[in-house]
């Protein structure tokens, strides 16, 4: 991704499939099925965009999440993209609230809460990225000023997905504050050891050869269509909510098996501050392995760096 102005984003390139991918594989079939109905009862969602793509080697697998929930870092874009089409071809105007994400269905509304200082607003995904580690959105430079963070370029967010009438979409697992594979994880409901392994490109998927741009652009043979649907990003409209403390960690991996969290966590001593928590989602217990709290996104940065070159490609920062 080419950096925005003021922006501290790193044009580091390199896969970030958190594991579990025992259970994804199973799952395959059931969310293709569970993709089609909600197509059918939701609709608007452009069906090309939930297709694997690829960029710079690694691959993204989309899929509709009415019960989106998570919390990490979000990003800003500007000047280098404006005019430029988005993934559903729309025009990017980086005056609009609109925002990309690297996995959502497209189009989709979201609620994102700047964590520091209580900010939220409304905006409409229509494009797909940022490609950085450590990045959950990317949003429109005038979001970003709305939620007070345009100067410093990253912020400590929670990111919704809601209806049409902006209310956070029902979910049957805690979403808040999990990641999307746990999530996964908990509804397969499997039995024995999991562990982390980065997630294979799907019978039949194909991808591009070469150097690829931080945004793929709708052109022939791209899994992006070229016509747009209707635009109408949400209006520039900031709400107060209450402020709580919050600290960055970079999680390495999350288990079903206390033993496999114990290891994982024996072996990342060395980097800093390794433990492992305990979460419950759905009926499954998860010991997840963690680093920190971190003292800013610069140094969680760095150490997710160090942590990915130790092997452990799956890790990401989180916020909570």
């Amino acid at each position: 991704m080419i950096p925005a102005p003021h922006s501290r984003l790193f044009p580091r390139w390199r896969a970030t499939a958190l594991g579990l991918a025992l259970m994804a594989a199973t799952l395959g079939a059931c969310a293709s099925r569970e993709d089609e109905r909600n197509l059918t009862t939701r609709p608007g969602v452009v069906q090309a965009t939930l297709k694997p793509y690829q960029i710079k080697g690694v691959w993204y697998y989309p899929k509709i999440d009415w019960s989106y929930d998570e919390t990490g870092i979000a990003s800003w874009y500007g000047e280098p993209f404006h005019g430029r089409k988005t993934a559903i071809g729309e025009i990017y105007d980086m005056n609009q609230m609109t925002a990309a994400h690297k996995t959502l269905q497209l189009p989709a509304d979201v609620k994102v809460t700047n964590l520091e200082n209580g900010r939220s607003i409304m905006v409409r995904v229509n494009d797909r990225g940022p490609f950085v580690n450590g990045r959950i959105i990317d949003l429109s430079r005038r979001a970003a000023q709305l939620l007070g963070f345009e100067g410093q370029g990253t912020a400590r967010v929670r990111v919704q997905v809601v209806d049409e009438s902006g209310r956070p979409g029902v979910s049957t697992l805690p979403a808040a504050q999990t990641t999307p594979e746990e999530r996964t994880a908990a509804a397969a409901a499997p039995v024995g050891d999991v562990t982390s392994a980065p997630l294979a490109p799907p019978p039949g998927a194909r991808g591009t050869a070469g150097p690829q741009p931080a945004r793929p652009a709708p052109t022939t043979g791209s899994p992006f269509p070229p016509s747009a649907v209707p635009a109408s990003p949400p209006p520039p409209v900031v709400t107060q909510t209450a402020v709580r403390p919050t600290g960055i960690y970079i999680q390495a991996g999350a288990f079903l098996q206390p033993g496999n969290a114990e290891r994982l966590r024996t072996r990342l001593a060395r980097y800093g501050k390794a433990f492992v928590a305990r979460a419950t989602i759905g009926n499954q217990q998860f010991y997840r392995v963690r680093l920190g709290p971190l003292k800013d996104v610069d140094e969680a940065d760095i150490l997710l760096d160090q942590i990915i070159a130790s092997g452990e490609t799956g890790a990401r920062i989180v916020v909570e």
